[in-house]
């Protein structure tokens, strides 16, 4: 059985490369676009606006192509005796002149759209049609995803259809054993695992196919609870780590002397949560999140004192600390402010950066292998195979979705048992999405904002009032202030908006001429000596005015900056948006973020500038954010792997979501190890996934 009916080598090589499609189980899990009754023909004559997807019987009465290069297009008109229908394909037009005939009837299908008021399919599927294909007892026919590519092959949405179908004559129910306990199946009347696939496919109703994604969704929701309830439930019954279990002098003199302002009630719980995790005996990791100015970097340095504050049992020797940041921007930020707080305390805090060099770097090397540097601060160099610590015994990542899953383990390796974890973020995930993407790391969110933080006014405006923005721009330096401008540069690299970003310094330096301005210029093109150079001069008051890219996205505190105006605002999504506006409001005093478009904005970018003007609140911009995009777009999410569902939403199956994660902690409190009788097609299923096993290949 090396070859389902229908592929052969070169069939089974385009569906691996644009589909994905390795095995038998991957073509079962490539499921149905839709459905639709493929007895039912349309006419054309009834053809309107309200129409979505049209399938269209008639002769081709004409092929031609049209335009040239680029605008080159097979434009064709299909008439099925009540009018005409325009056919138009942008690809594949060599091909298809060889395929169709004029003359010949012809079976479409694609998207409808209308263009001067006639109808037309852009890029349609087609088969050759005969009466007979009208006839017959009606049955819901499966329209799969597709490419131009596979299209061009004779593998459109239908022909995957055939193959699925040749795939089902192999197949039997024992090659889908049940994975759900019986318990489970019964208490949700869920229909069978073979029932399920068969019908998700070639449903006999709608009925049997609302039964069938019912099943399936569940059954992502719940395989994914279940790999991250593990993991978790392993790591607290299993993963050793250090004992921190005083508090002295270290963290108390701190608090009680030093702590730049009063704890909110949000901190000192998160506080309490890691006390209890590092006093455990069980090596600690949590996610620490919270909103841009929450104040997690203060609950970071607490944590890092009670490190300080515990020794080795044997050798007396206290706990080091490392904090990794994703640039060196943010890197020295967190230096300089951790310095500052720390400068009447015994604590040695040290920066190791890519620009760390020479005798410096030999010191801070030295210092962190006799034990004499507590804090180390710095970028990935920190987890560098020279960087070694006398006594590693607290970790905190910032930012953390900056970094890959191997970046961030090797830190474990630092000592002879791993060291405790804190990974922090400021891009505010929704809780729904927190526990699912990060359901094997313990959670903890810091909801409220310290007093004295002023909200921003967030305004949209229009290209045609530059000139307006630019003059408030003065008012607010007038004033004593500071403003970023702030341009989309998507990939440093992009000459086109590297481009953009230097016509616009020229622009913004046209508005506030030297000597009664000055601006500085920070972009990923720099030097990193140039980058600091420019953002020290802005830190300490030197330039007026920052132009910028979204290096500034984090590591950037000026209270004296209240003023940001984001360039082209509709080009970026609702998370970096609301992390460069944390950029101001730092201070005492009011703070603005003008969002700055062109005259024409898509749907979708102003309900995100809507947003934006609407709430400072970043949870609920997240969970706005996740209705927009999905899961999959939001920032660090995908790194998890456990959000690739085929059919279920995060969003709409929210109630399902909670079931299947109440069902896993059900069933791992009885059974953590899988073992009872009753748990075994679990255990089965994911040892299955894990192997990476799916019966046969394609090829």
């Amino acid at each position: 059985m090396e070859y389902i009916k229908g592929v052969g080598p070169q069939r089974a090589d385009l569906l691996k490369k644009e589909l994905g499609i390795f095995t038998f189980k991957d073509l079962l899990e490539h499921y149905p676009l839709r459905h639709l009754d493929k007895t039912k023909v349309d006419l054309v004559k009834d053809l309107n606006y309200s129409s979505d997807y049209a399938q269209v019987a008639g002769k081709l009465i004409s092929m031609q192509v049209i335009g040239e290069k680029q605008a080159k297009r097979l434009v064709a008109y299909l008439q099925d005796g009540t009018g005409e229908i325009e056919l138009t394909w942008f690809q594949g037009i060599s091909a298809l002149q060889k395929i169709l005939e004029t003359g010949n009837q012809y079976l479409v299908f694609g998207k409808l759209s209308f263009f001067n008021g006639k109808a037309q399919i852009v890029h349609p599927e087609l088969e050759l049609y005969t009466p007979e294909k009208a006839t017959g007892k009606s049955f819901l026919d499966p329209v799969y995803p597709s490419t131009e590519k596979l299209k061009l092959r004779g593998l459109s949405g239908r022909a995957i259809a055939k193959l699925t179908y040749a795939l089902f004559q192999l197949l039997h129910p024992k090659d889908l054993p049940e994975n759900l306990p019986e318990s489970i199946i019964k208490q949700y009347r869920f229909i069978s695992r073979w029932d399920a696939v068969c019908h998700i496919h070639f449903p006999a109703s709608e009925e049997m196919y609302a039964h069938a994604v019912r099943r399936i969704k569940f059954e992502e929701l719940f395989f994914a609870q279940l790999r991250l309830g593990l993991r978790r439930s392993e790591r607290h019954r299993f993963s050793q780590g250090f004992s921190f279990t005083k508090v002295g002098d270290h963290f108390n003199t701190f608090y009680n002397n030093y702590l730049p302002f009063e704890l909110t009630n949000a901190q000192k719980r998160v506080l309490k949560e890691i006390r209890k995790d590092v006093g455990s005996g069980r090596q600690m990791n949590r996610l620490l999140q919270g909103d841009v100015g929450s104040g997690k970097t203060i609950v970071a340095l607490l944590s890092m004192l009670i490190a300080a504050d515990n020794e080795r049992p044997g050798d007396g020797q206290h706990f080091q600390s490392v904090l990794m940041a994703p640039t060196e921007i943010l890197a020295q930020q967190h230096y300089n402010s951790l310095q500052e707080v720390l400068k009447e305390m015994p604590v040695c805090v040290k920066l190791l950066t890519g620009s760390s060099k020479g005798k410096e770097r030999k010191a801070i090397l030295k210092g962190c292998e006799d034990g004499s540097v507590h804090i180390l601060i710095g970028t990935h160099a920190v987890i560098e195979e020279k960087v070694l610590f006398k006594n590693l015994g607290f970790a905190v990542v910032d930012e953390q979705h900056k970094f890959g899953v191997a970046q961030r383990a090797a830190l474990w390796k630092k000592n002879s048992l791993p060291p405790h974890i804190l990974v922090m973020t400021a891009t505010p995930i929704p809780r729904t999405l927190a526990l699912t993407a990060y359901g094997d790391l313990d959670y903890s969110v810091i909801d409220e904002l310290p007093p004295g933080r002023q909200p921003i006014n967030t305004i949209h405006r229009f290209e045609n009032k530059r000139p307006q923005v630019m003059d408030f721009v003065k008012e607010e330096i007038a004033k004593g202030r500071q403003a970023y401008i702030v341009y989309p540069l998507i990939e440093e690299s992009s000459k086109m908006d590297y481009e953009n970003l230097m016509k616009g310094y020229e622009e913004v330096k046209s508005f506030f001429p030297e000597p009664k301005y000055w601006i500085s210029m920070v972009h990923g093109r720099q030097e990193a000596a140039q980058k600091d150079t420019n953002m020290q001069r802005f830190v300490k008051n030197d330039t007026q005015i920052m132009v910028s890219t979204t290096v500034i996205e984090v590591g950037v505190n000026v209270p004296n900056a209240s003023l940001m105006v984001i360039e082209s605002a509709e080009k970026f999504g609702l998370s970096q948006l609301h992390q460069l506006r944390g950029r101001v409001g730092r201070g005492s005093e009011k703070s603005f973020c003008i969002l700055l478009t062109g005259p024409k904005v898509s749907k979708d970018a102003r309900e995100r500038l809507n947003i934006m003007c609407a709430t400072n609140d970043g949870f609920k911009i997240a969970e706005k954010d996740l209705e927009i995009r999905g899961p999959g777009d939001i920032e660090g999410t995908r790194q998890s792997g456990e959000l690739n569902f085929k059919l279920a939403s995060l969003i709409q199956d929210k109630a399902m979501l909670d079931a299947a994660k109440n069902i896993v902690s059900e069933v791992l409190d009885r059974d953590p190890d899988l073992i009872l009788a009753e748990n075994l097609p679990l255990k089965s299923h994911l040892k299955l996934q894990q192997g990476k096993t799916a019966w046969s290949k394609i090829s």
